[in-house]
């Protein structure tokens, strides 16, 4: 059985800093381009940030691009966001996804469960 398990979420504020963490059970991370996704209330899912199996290539939603950070563990099967200088538009559910990187990351069948960031004073 393939889980993704999420961590990391909860209360910041703004200008603060969370780290989210998403691990692979039953699944090779190092098959898999990896990407997050968030989803605001009354919004679309969008993809927050992507990187390419070995860590090489990473891409970036404008409006988190210079504020968050995609990285990769493979060793420990695990993908992680830093995400710094939070504003409350990133307010929202966060999930990892496993998917395919070419030019540009393309989602797959895995999610995780999600994980909820709330930023507010």
């Amino acid at each position: 059985q393939v889980q993704l398990v999420e961590s990391g979420g909860g209360l910041a504020q703004p200008g603060g800093s969370l780290r989210l963490s998403c691990i692979g059970r039953g699944i090779d991370f190092r098959a898999y381009g990896l990407g997050w996704y968030r989803q605001a209330p009354g919004k679309q899912r969008e993809l927050v940030a992507a990187i390419s199996p070995t860590g090489i290539r990473t891409n970036y939603a404008h409006s988190v691009e210079g504020r968050f950070t995609i990285s990769r563990d493979n060793a420990k099967n695990t993908v992680s966001l830093e995400m710094n200088g939070l504003k409350p538009e990133d307010t929202g559910v966060y999930y990892c996804n496993t998917g395919t990187y070419g030019d540009t990351y393309r989602g797959g069948a895995y999610w995780g469960q999600g994980t909820q960031v709330t930023v507010s004073s």
